[in-house]
């Protein structure tokens, strides 16, 4: 889906101008602080305040203040800091360099930087893993509303119960979609399992009333017909 690797069958469509983020695999590590490491993320807010900075042109200057304001860009720093503190950083870690901090904290970072970028489409690859209990509780709250469309895995039932309102099911080659929770999900899978069940046992039993009827009667001229 986000495009670093090509499908061997079949085709993804996406809608044009689509923007596609997802949980960077590698942490941040360099000297900028932790909230500008994080409002670097949005390109276009960032493209847009380096052209204000250097443009001469009165009516771009306007088109590109315009375009600030629809984005939210002035309040972009209040929000990248919202984010930062619900993953655990205080207001003085979110000035200090990336480079201070271990890995697992760092990981953190990234999270926030793709969560601060509101992408399209969000792909998170277990984003609980370097998350104590409370940011494993923020994230859920954040993600339950979160704005657009987002794609999780992760082995982390309570997220999955909590923050997920579908569970795509991948079993034998097939993909079931259902609508809920984790725990939403296995009661329906059970069910279906259970109907399934007696569906194919209603299915043999026919099947071998369907077979004694043959063997009672292939021999008979006047039921060899039916």
């Amino acid at each position: 889906i986000a495009g670093e690797i090509a499908p061997e069958t079949g085709a993804i469509e996406l809608p044009k101008r689509a923007r596609i983020e997802r949980l960077a695999q590698e942490a941040p590590d360099g000297p900028e602080s932790l909230i500008d490491t994080v409002l670097a993320a949005d390109a276009e807010r960032s493209a847009l305040l380096a052209a204000a900075e250097r443009e001469r042109d009165p009516i771009r200057i306007a088109e590109i203040q315009t375009r600030l304001a629809d984005i939210g860009a002035h309040a972009a720093p209040a929000r990248a800091a919202a984010i930062l503190a619900g993953l655990g950083f205080s207001s003085a870690d979110q000035q200090r360099p990336c480079r201070e901090f271990s890995g697992g904290w760092r990981m953190r970072v990234a999270l926030a930087a793709a969560l601060f970028s509101q992408p399209d489409l969000l792909l998170l690859d277990e984003p609980t893993n370097y998350l104590d209990l409370e940011g494993a509780l923020w994230l859920e709250s954040h993600l339950a509303r979160y704005p657009r469309s987002v794609i999780i895995i992760s082995h982390d039932r309570d997220l999955l119960d909590n923050a997920a309102d579908w569970i795509l099911h991948l079993e034998r080659g097939k993909l079931t979609l259902y609508r809920g929770g984790y725990s939403s999900f296995e009661r329906q899978r059970r069910e279906r399992q259970a109907l399934d069940a007696k569906l194919a046992r209603a299915q043999e039993r026919e099947r071998a009333r369907l077979q004694a009827f043959v063997d009672r009667f292939r021999a008979k001229a006047t039921k060899a017909r039916q």
